[in-house]
C-alpha cells in the first residue's frame, strides 16, 4: 500500500468537504421527506447519475455479472442500512452532534482493520493518532454534547452508520480489482432493486408533499454527496487502504461546522483551531505508522 500522495490528502479533504455539507443538507431535506424516502432517494438519484456516467463513457456495468452477489451486500450494508440510520438519527439529533457521532469511523476501521486487513496492523502510532484524532473531535464540541433520554437512542442509531460504512468498506476491497465506476454504479443499482419493495411495503412515498428547498437538498445529495462522493470514496480506499479513507470522519465536522456559519450564521472559535491540528496529527501519524513498517 503506497505512501499518500498530495494529491491523496486534497482528495481526503474534498470528500470529507461534501460529506460535511451533507449534515444541513440531510436536516432540510427531512422536513418533508421520511426517514427511508430521504434514504431512497439519495441512492436513486445518484443511481441514475451514474448509469448515465458509465454510459457517456463507455463503462460497462457488471451488477448481474459473476460478482453480482457481493455488489448486492455491499449495496445493503454501504449504502441502505447507514442512509436509512443517518436519515433517522437526524430527526432529533443536531446536525453537528451527527457529525461527531460519524467520526467514530476510524475507531471500527482500526478494530475491523486488525481482525481482516493484514496491511492494516495497529501499532502504538496509529492507536496514538486515532486517539488525538477523537479527542480533537470531542474537544471541538465539547459544548454541545448532550444526549439525553430524548435522543440517546437516536445517537446510537446514528453510531450504526460509521459501523456499516467501514464494514462495506471492508467487503469493496474485495472487488478492488474492478474498475472504480464498474463497482459505485453496480452497487447502487443493486441497493436501488432492494429497497424500492420495501420503499413501499414499509412507506407510501406517494403521499409526501415534499418543499422545494427539501427536493433541492435530497437532489444534491444523491448526486453530489452519493455519486460524486462514492467515486471518490473508493477511489481514496483502493489506494490508499481502509484507516487512511476513515480519516475523512475525523475532518467531516470542522467542514460540518463551517458550513454552519457560512449558512446558519454559527460563530467559529479558537476550537475549531484546536481540533483542525489534532486533525492534522492524527492523519500525520497514521501515515507515519504505514512508513515505518515498511521500513
Amino acid at each position: 500500500m503506497h505512501k499518500a500522495s498530495l494529491k491523496d490528502f486534497f482528495l481526503l479533504i474534498t470528500l470529507a468537504a461534501i460529506w460535511g455539507s451533507a449534515f444541513f443538507n440531510i436536516k432540510i431535506a427531512s422536513d418533508t421527506y421520511t426517514p427511508i424516502t430521504l434514504a431512497f432517494g439519495r441512492i436513486f438519484f445518484a443511481a441514475l447519475v451514474l448509469v448515465l456516467y458509465c454510459w457517456m463513457k463507455g463503462i460497462k456495468i457488471e451488477a448481474f455479472g459473476e460478482h453480482w452477489k457481493m455488489y448486492a451486500l455491499i449495496g445493503v450494508v454501504n449504502l441502505i442500512l447507514p442512509f436509512f440510520f443517518i436519515s433517522f438519527g437526524i430527526i432529533k439529533v443536531q446536525s453537528n452532534m451527527a457529525a461527531i457521532l460519524m467520526s467514530t469511523a476510524p475507531i471500527f476501521a482500526t478494530i475491523l482493520g486488525q481482525l481482516f486487513i493484514q496491511d492494516e496492523r495497529i501499532n502504538l502510532l496509529k492507536l496514538l493518532g486515532i486517539a488525538i484524532g477523537f479527542m480533537g473531535i470531542i474537544y471541538l464540541f465539547s459544548d454541545d454534547l448532550l444526549i439525553n433520554e430524548s435522543n440517546f437512542l437516536y445517537a446510537l442509531i446514528i453510531i450504526l452508520g460509521p459501523f456499516f460504512y467501514t464494514l462495506g468498506g471492508l467487503f469493496s476491497l474485495k472487488l478492488k480489482h474492478i474498475k472504480n465506476e464498474t463497482v459505485t454504479t453496480s452497487i447502487l443499482i443493486w441497493a436501488v432493486i432492494i429497497f424500492l419493495p420495501i420503499l413501499f411495503i414499509v412507506d407510501n412515498p406517494t403521499e409526501l408533499r415534499p418543499s422545494w428547498s427539501s427536493t433541492i437538498s435530497l437532489f444534491y445529495l444523491g448526486v453530489v454527496a452519493t455519486a460524486i462522493a462514492w467515486l471518490m470514496r473508493f477511489y481514496i480506499l483502493k489506494n490508499n487502504g481502509l484507516v487512511f479513507q476513515s480519516q475523512v470522519a475525523y475532518i467531516i465536522p470542522i467542514f460540518g461546522l463551517i458550513f454552519g456559519y457560512l449558512f446558519l450564521g454559527e460563530k467559529i472559535t479558537y476550537k475549531i483551531i484546536v481540533a483542525l491540528v489534532a486533525v492534522l496529527i492524527s492523519t500525520y501519524l497514521i501515515e507515519k505508522s504505514k512508513k515505518a513498517k515498511t521500513t
